[in-house]
């Protein structure tokens, strides 16, 4: 395993060891099956395509429909626009989607391909039948990250649809960022609990969490539908959630549609969903309802009832960036020390804004944007924590160091739930305070000694 990790840290400049991300495409993928009748391509080699939908398959236990234009030798050297005009005829009359959304790969960014005018040629010849749709974005995966490569989608969806008629509505947009199918229902769930308004870019949920009926269907019935985004141009208020994946598609809703936005980081935790819940009341006008008034009580209560197992407790936090400041502040507000925080992700914004959650209560925490695992491990080599949070792949660090780990993000590929329990909101920030205290527990009784071995913690 890990076990020879050494504790010495060097600056590596040129080299990442198992790094906290992974590349453009998937994200792109992952928020095009959040449109509904939407069939994602991959401009690229099939092997891309397949990687990227083992990904997503492994981590929701859902199978991934996606299409490729499977780049040969050939198109290597000399541009794979014929792959391309022939996949979208080939899609259209076998799959008949409603939309296909383009996303390229490092191979076609390198070539230079121009989708816009290959979609352009298609259209012109008439391979793209009567009402139906075809979006790209470009997502070399030599830049950026997943969270980069989703929020390139979503810009794609509102640049070719999102329209202003110069008639507003009452509605309201929600870009909910990266995370699983149940907390984009439970973000829904808030905006119905308002009598909002809301349409929702993208929306996974009912689509990579579909019961199983005893009959397959290619398009599940969830996802933002074309019209819908058509209609955010005429919204009166965008919600960005999570500034690195959802601000880019908010701005250019205003720059293109001139709808006002907000951004806010993911509700996730206490403080970071009293905001989100302040903003919907403040849209609505209205009070907070008496319903949502009681899930944040009993989170509350819960994090004042176990206090005794959460205050002074170490933490090690990596993953996306939305997520991981959302988390950060999080145990912070549960009276934990994230001494070390990591992600894979790109701006020196996320360092900034963990140092300020973090001033007065772990000034001298590591924290790191574009980092590894590797310096995670060496990090928690020469400072150990009590507890990890973070993907599947800290699995191997907290054997090497006999830590607990409470998996959260993208991937989890050795558990399942998270796609199912949402952990936005007060309900779901009860699910992931409960999963902490139960990882500490579970440890407390490992560890104790017979006459400590209690019945009741």
């Amino acid at each position: 395993m890990l076990d020879q990790t050494t504790a010495t840290i060097t600056e590596r400049t040129a080299l990442k060891i198992n790094p906290a991300k992974t590349c453009q495409p998937v994200g792109a993928m992952y928020a095009a099956l959040g449109v509904h009748g939407c069939l994602p391509h991959s401009h690229g080699s099939q092997g891309c395509c397949a990687y990227h939908r083992s990904q997503l398959t492994r981590h929701f236990k859902e199978p991934i429909m996606a299409s490729t234009s499977s780049f040969t030798e050939g198109s290597s050297v000399f541009g794979g626009m014929a792959n391309l005009q022939q996949a979208i005829s080939t899609i259209f009359e076998m799959y008949d989607p409603e939309i296909i959304a383009v996303h390229t790969t490092c191979l076609s960014e390198t070539i230079g391909d121009d989708i816009p005018t290959i979609i352009g040629k298609c259209q012109i010849e008439g391979k793209v039948p009567e009402g139906k749709v075809i979006v790209h974005c470009n997502t070399p995966s030599y830049v950026g990250s997943h969270v980069t490569g989703f929020s390139n989608m979503v810009k794609g969806f509102v640049k070719y649809l999102a329209t202003s008629t110069g008639r507003r509505s009452e509605a309201v947009n929600i870009i909910p960022g990266w995370v699983e199918p149940s907390d984009m229902a439970e973000i829904k769930r808030y905006a119905e609990a308002f009598r909002l308004a809301a349409i929702m870019l993208p929306d996974t949920s009912s689509v990579l969490d579909a019961p199983t009926t005893g009959e397959h269907s290619f398009y599940p019935k969830g996802g933002t539908t074309v019209a819908q985004i058509r209609a955010m141009g005429d919204a009166r208020h965008t919600l960005a959630l999570g500034a690195w994946a959802s601000s880019a598609g908010a701005e250019l809703l205003e720059k293109q549609c001139q709808v006002p936005h907000e951004v806010l980081d993911l509700p996730i935790g206490l403080a970071a969903t009293d905001r989100f819940v302040s903003a919907l009341a403040k849209l609505t006008g209205t009070a907070v309802p008496q319903a949502i008034e009681d899930e944040r009580g009993r989170l509350v209560d819960v994090i004042s009832d176990m206090h005794q197992y959460l205050g002074g407790k170490t933490v090690a936090i990596w993953g996306d960036p939305d997520q991981v400041i959302a988390l950060t502040e999080f145990c912070r507000d549960m009276d934990m020390k994230p001494v070390h925080v990591l992600t894979g992700g790109h701006g020196q914004a996320f360092e900034a804004r963990i140092k300020e959650i973090l001033a007065d209560s772990v000034p001298d925490a590591n924290i790191k944007q574009q980092g590894d695992l590797f310096l995670m491990h060496q990090w928690i080599k020469n400072r150990p924590v009590d507890l990890m949070i973070g993907t599947t792949y800290g699995k191997f660090i907290s054997r090497a160091e006999d830590i607990p780990l409470v998996r959260y993000g993208w991937p989890i590929l050795d558990r399942v739930g998270h796609s199912y329990f949402a952990s936005v909101g007060y309900t779901g920030g009860l699910r992931l305070a409960t999963q902490i205290i139960t990882a500490i527990q579970e440890r407390q009784d490992r560890d104790a000694p017979d006459h400590a071995f209690e019945l009741v913690l």
